[in-house]
């Protein structure tokens, strides 16, 4: 196969799973550590990497709550979101939807209105000084339960920032059911969010059936585990419910056993839409470049097909139909006059 890497570079894109926090550079990291020394978080950026090897799934989640922590002001806030957008407009990431998780700042004493103006004047920076479109998805976590989910729905919905657009749910799987959500769910849906839960990702298919069912999924966080239920895949397919992939993270966190074993090609000849993303790309050693140049090689891609899967992304995304269409001409066009030598 060709080198892909200098196509993929320039190839406009958009990313629909990335987290706020886990889009911290080692260096933005480090710099946050400095200033909270209390922390656990290395200051050097070479010893982070150590620190971002994770054993498992729970280690993972472990080490992405230290970094949380490490957000405790309106300023850290507005720093992290403003230069992960800098991160994105190197890569050329025209537009993402960007997982916050706003319960984890407030409850740790970030005022709430105060954390909604931070990432609200980053977002208007970065479109305006760097050409990235940011859009909001607020997250329960669900390891923090039931009044995270209240909490996390009520500033959604009572303090709702002009950037936000879903309503998704994160943490870990295991041992916390997507029905007990439902409420909230409805709630935001009501508020008219679009419905984006993590399912299936370190849990079986029901969990994705749950997020359906309950939740009234319209994309699915990860969904890795769908290829056990051909009945699922059909369906996901037939109602273009979006599986969000994000290959190495899979792998980082052990959900998937390596890169060869992963699901993507089953997910993809089924005729399910999907799109390509980094989740926590810096925690994984990873950045969406790097995400869709391993899915080149897993589905085996020439340049019209990285074409395809980032105008998957395009369709999935909740940007309006006049934005969908110019980023969409945007790569077409780029794709054309890539080849046309």
């Amino acid at each position: 196969m060709p080198d892909l890497h200098p196509f993929i570079a320039g190839l406009p894109k958009a990313e629909l799973h990335v987290h706020h926090v886990g889009s911290a550079s080692p260096r933005i990291v480090a710099d946050l550590a400095a200033r909270h020394p209390d922390s656990a978080v290395p200051t050097d950026p070479e010893a982070l990497a150590d620190y971002f090897t994770f054993t498992d799934f729970a280690h993972f989640i472990e080490v992405y709550l230290s970094v949380v922590d490490l957000i405790r002001t309106p300023d850290d806030v507005r720093l992290l979101t403003y230069e992960v957008a800098r991160d994105m407009a190197r890569q050329n990431i025209r537009y993402a939807e960007l997982t916050i998780t706003p319960y984890s700042s407030t409850s740790r004493g970030i005022e709430q209105k105060a954390f909604m103006e931070a990432i609200e004047d980053a977002r208007k920076a970065a479109e305006s000084e760097l050409g990235v479109i940011l859009r909001w998805c607020f997250d329960i976590p669900g390891e923090a339960g039931l009044e995270a989910a209240a909490e996390t729905a009520r500033l959604a919905v009572d303090l709702r920032p002009e950037g936000l657009v879903s309503f998704g749910l994160g943490g870990p799987e295991i041992g916390v059911p997507r029905p007990q959500f439902k409420p909230y769910f409805d709630q935001a849906r009501a508020a008219g969010l679009h419905s984006v839960p993590h399912a299936g990702e370190t849990t079986g298919p029901q969990t994705v059936w749950d997020a359906i069912h309950d939740l009234g999924a319209e994309r699915i966080g990860h969904g890795t585990s769908s290829t056990q239920d051909p009945e699922l895949l059909a369906y996901l397919a037939e109602h273009r419910i979006a599986l969000e992939v994000c290959p190495t993270s899979n792998i980082a966190t052990r959900a998937v056993a390596d890169l060869d074993a992963h699901p993507i090609k089953e997910m993809v000849a089924a005729g399910v839409l999907v799109t390509i993303n980094s989740d926590d790309p810096p925690m994984f050693g990873s950045d969406l470049n790097n995400e869709y140049a391993v899915a080149a090689r897993l589905l085996e891609l020439d340049e019209r097909g990285l074409a395809r899967l980032a105008k998957n992304a395009v369709e999935a995304s909740f940007l309006d139909p006049a934005g969908k269409a110019r980023l969409t001409a945007e790569i077409d066009t780029y794709t054309e006059a890539w080849l046309a030598p």
